[in-house]
Formats: C-alpha cells, sequence, structure tokens
C-alpha cells in the first residue's frame, strides 16, 4: 500500500534557522535575513523543503527574540520587512516553504501593551491584558516556578505581582481576554497576507492558566490538565486558528511546541479541526539505547495514528544541547558522539512523518562547552547565577569558511555575537560540501535518496528486530538497521542502499546504521 498524496508538510523535512546565528550580511556579528537570503542555496543543495524561522521581530533579545515588543515588524538587527519579504519570495522561488515562530504566551515587557500595563493602576483594562494578581507581604501570589529559574513572579512597586514562566521581561498574557485572542487572530493574518507558509508555536500549551491559580506544590510544573499546562481551553484558540489557516490557498499550517506529560495528550491538539503537527521532542531527549528509541517510535506512532495526523521527529534544537555531544559519553573513543549522529540520522529520516533538523547539524557541530562567562547571553546563565549553563552553546554562529573567526559568518575582521572555537575551521561548509566522506556530504546523500524512495513508501512501521542493541524496522520494501551497540551484528537481509559507516562485509558495525532494499 502506497502513500496517498499529502499536504507538504506531513513529510517534509524543515530546517529551523535560529536567525541570529546563521548568517551576517552587513557586519554587525548578528545574523540577518538578508543573510539568510544569501544562503539558501545551501537549503535547496541540502535538500530540505522548508525553513523554520526563529523570531526576528522588534525584540530587545532578552531572550533571543522570545520577547517580542513588537509582532508586525522585523528587529532593525535583522533587517526590515522589504528584506523579510524577499526572503520568502526567494525562498519560494527555490521550492522552498517558509515557517515563521510565534510567540502567544508572554510579549516582551517593552511591548507597548505591558508599557501601558505598568503606567496604569491596578484593575485598568491595560494589566487585563497581562496577568496582575495581589498578594500579602512579601510572598508571591503562589509557587509557580520561572522555566528559568526562581519564581515566576516579579513584584511593582505598586504591590501588584505579575507572571512570567520564563523570564521577568516575559510578561505572561491573559489569554481570558477577548482583546488578546483578537490581536493574535490580526497577527496570524498579517504573516500569511506575507506568503508564510506556517507557524511554529512557542509554549503552545501555555496559554491558559487555572483561574484559582493554586500552588503546585509537589505536583510539578507539567501536568495534564494542571494550573499551567494544557487547560482545555487552549483548543478553542486553535479551533479559530486553523479555521483562519484553512482560507487561504496552499496548505497553510501550524504546528506547536507541546511539553506534555506523555505522547496520548499530545494527540489532543491534532484534532481534524485543531494544529496540524506538534512536536514530538522524546526522541530529543532519549539516551543512545535502542530499547529508548523504539519505544519512543513506539509511543508516538500510537498517539499520533487515531488523529490521521504524522508524527514530527527531532533530534537538535535551539533549546537542547546538541546531539552529537548528548551522544558522548564518559570513557567513549573519540568520534564516537560522531559516528552516533550519522546513524540517529538514518534512523530519523527513514520514519514515517516530517523531520525537522537544527542548523548546523549537518556539519557535525557539536555543543560549545567552553564557551567563556562573559560571553554567554542566555537568561537561563543569569537567572540561575551561573549554575545552569543555558543554551547558548548550541547557538555558536554557523562556520561557512575560512580558517579563522567569524568562519564566513559575518565580513572578515568581525566578531560574532557569540565566539566560535578556532576547532570549527575544518567543520565549515567550505570544508565540507567537496568532501564526500563528511557530514554535509552525508546528510545530502541521506536526503537525496529520502526524497526518491518517498513516494513509495507506506505510512505504516513494522517492527521487524528488537533485541539486545539491535533496532531493525520496515517501511515497505526499505529497511533501516541501527546497532546501538559497541561490537559489529549480522546485516538483515537486503541489499544496502545506504550507511553510517562503511560495512564488514556482512556485519554492521557498532554504533552504526544502514538503509536496505528488499
Amino acid at each position: 500500500m502506497t502513500r496517498t498524496p499529502s499536504p507538504w508538510w506531513r513529510n517534509a523535512v524543515v530546517y529551523e534557522v535560529y536567525v541570529r546565528s546563521f548568517a551576517d550580511s552587513d557586519g554587525d556579528g548578528d545574523g540577518d535575513l538578508k543573510g539568510i537570503t544569501a544562503r539558501l542555496g545551501h537549503l535547496r543543495d541540502l535538500g530540505v523543503d522548508a525553513l523554520w524561522l526563529t523570531p526576528f521581530y522588534r525584540s530587545p533579545l532578552a531572550d533571543g527574540g522570545y520577547d517580542v515588543a513588537d509582532y508586525r515588524d522585523v528587529d532593525p538587527r535583522f533587517g526590515t520587512l522589504d528584506d523579510f519579504d524577499a526572503l520568502v519570495a526567494a525562498a519560494h522561488e527555490q521550492g522552498l516553504r517558509l515557517i515563521v515562530d510565534i510567540v502567544p504566551n508572554h510579549t516582551s515587557d517593552q511591548h507597548a501593551w505591558f508599557q501601558e500595563a505598568l503606567a496604569s493602576p491596578p484593575g485598568s483594562p491595560a494589566r487585563e491584558r497581562y496577568i496582575f494578581r495581589d498578594s500579602p507581604g512579601d510572598r508571591p501570589p503562589n509557587d509557580w516556578p520561572s522555566a528559568f529559574g526562581g519564581p515566576a513572579w516579579t513584584r511593582l512597586p505598586d504591590g501588584q505581582w505579575y507572571l512570567h514562566l520564563y523570564a521577568s521581561e516575559q510578561p505572561d498574557l491573559n489569554w481570558r481576554n477577548p482583546e488578546v485572542r483578537a490581536e493574535f487572530e490580526s497577527i496570524v493574518r498579517f504573516w500569511l497576507d506575507r506568503g508564510v507558509d506556517g507557524f511554529r508555536i512557542d509554549v503552545a500549551a501555555g496559554l491558559f492558566k487555572d483561574e484559582s491559580f493554586t500552588d503546585l506544590g509537589d505536583r510539578g510544573r507539567r501536568v495534564v490538565n494542571g494550573p499551567i499546562y494544557s487547560r482545555p481551553e487552549v483548543h478553542e484558540v486553535y479551533r479559530d486558528w486553523r479555521r483562519i489557516l484553512d482560507s487561504y490557498p496552499g496548505d497553510r499550517m501550524a504546528i506547536g511546541e507541546v511539553w506534555t506529560d506523555g505522547p496520548e495528550e499530545l494527540a489532543q491538539y491534532l484534532r481534524p479541526d485543531e494544529l496540524h503537527q506538534v512536536f514530538q521532542f522524546d526522541l530529543q531527549l532519549a539516551p543512545w539505547s535502542a530499547p529508548a528509541f523504539r519505544d519512543v517510535v513506539t509511543a508516538a506512532l500510537a498517539a499520533v495514528a487515531p488523529t490521521g495526523s504524522a508524527p514530527t521527529w527531532v533530534l537538535s534544537s535551539h533549546d537542547s544541547v546538541r546531539h552529537l555531544t548528548r551522544y558522548e559519553q564518559s570513557g567513549d573513543l573519540p568520534g564516537v558522539g560522531y559516528a552516533r549522529a550519522r546513524a540517529a540520522l538514518l534512523f530519523l529520516l527513514a520514519l514515517p512523518g516530517s523531520a525537522y533538523l537544527y542548523q548546523g547539524e549537518e556539519l557535525g557541530l557539536p555543543e560549545v562547552t567552553d564557551l567563556p562567562d562573559d560571553a554567554r547571553r542566555d537568561p537561563v546563565w543569569f537567572r540561575s547565577e551561573g549554575a545552569e549553563k543555558g543554551r547558548d552553546g548550541c547557538r555558536v554562529p554557523l562556520p561557512w569558511s575560512g580558517k579563522s573567526e567569524p568562519y564566513g559568518f559575518g565580513r572578515e575582521g568581525t566578531r560574532p555575537w557569540l565566539p566560535q572555537p578556532e576547532r570549527w575551521a575544518s567543520l565549515s561548509v567550505e570544508e565540507q560540501k567537496s568532501d564526500p566522506t563528511s557530514m554535509l556530504s552525508f546528510y545530502r546523500m541521506a536526503l537525496e535518496l529520502r526524497r526518491e524512495l518517498l513516494p513509495e513508501l507506506p505510512d505504516e512501521l513494522e517492527w521487524l528486530e528488537s533485541s539486545g542493541t539491535m533496532v531493525v524496522y520496515g517501511r515497505g520494501d526499505l529497511v533501516c538497521a541501527v546497532n546501538f551497540g559497541e561490537n559489529p551484528v549480522r546485516l538483515p537481509k537486503g541489499r544496502p542502499l545506504l550507511t553510517s559507516v562503511p560495512l564488514y562485509g556482512d556485519l554492521l558495525p557498532g554504533n552504526a546504521a544502514v538503509w536496505l532494499k528488499v
């Protein structure tokens, strides 16, 4: 049974662009929209179907742009609305779709609404757009924690407290206020009118909070239908957004960043009149282990199947340690993380559904763990007083060419907003593009072969073997085998199409994967 024609996003490979770290066109140290436009050929040649842009809106960048001061304009550091329009047009000319981030849970504290709220008295309509509460003494209204450390409440001089699930510069909006809902429907239409193909929704499960604002106690932050996340009211918002998306031509879509207690809850967001996709993060969190990878996929497929949607898979993102480094364990030989990352790619790309890649993984970039403390920018670093390193290590600007910083990221002699390691000279696009054994060449081969095979692959997956260190699954006549152990194992039957490392005759080496035709 072959796959029937489906919307572009269902089986797409989407490339996440962390705008500030992709390519700098004007030499100010920050990546920008013109830089992305100039490098679209890299994404075309890589073989992806779409790119997802992290926030590029006007922002003080207290949290990398996820603190939005104006949802309808481009921050001058990143360009102009004309630059954005040019990027959309150029991407479409290259056959690439474009997804943008939308941040509905909170704004920047520099947003005009919040500045008006600060200048207005308690109980005013301006404060009703956000979540302000009274609390006696110095105790916050409840025990809710910020995801970045410390309490989720900040007190104002007039005695009221405002809620921020993240940094204090990111006050949470009050989604029970109709003005907030109407404003975001207008924002969605604004970007759809400019030609975007979809939205990645930040903190998609967090818009509504329990009106009682009870303490969490020992329940933790992520609780199904709990006080903070996945309140039932959130689904009405996405039904409204789905009607807007469906009113535009071209299969416009939305994917939610939804952290839940289990895959079953994800399915609630995938009802036919809600979101098209939600991220399945469990594979990103899974250790390098045959049972762990199989269990994640089994649970995700079972949860998504009744919805008629398709799963999404991700190994790295702007919020996590790069998977090449995650797969390196104490005592491993050099290069083991690199080998496991190549094998993980084949495991990922053969699965049914869409794959989301994070910029730089196609170059085999590791996490930068030795950033100087005075270079760090992540609010997690500051709010934890240095106890947590934060996410800067996966956000270091990309190396494109050359032997020294900025490695083609910006103009020669300029300093990127985060320092690049000297060891990245050998990992640049220029160094890898003509090397048939490089990580970049491997990604290109895997993505090209996936595109060739996809029209004949069924959506169903069959587990063929899972014993010890080996996982084998099939989709039609394509078989993917992964050896999670250190010692070689015998290959399943079939003709090898692509391997992550050379084979030993009829043996699959340790920390390796193969695609076979049967």
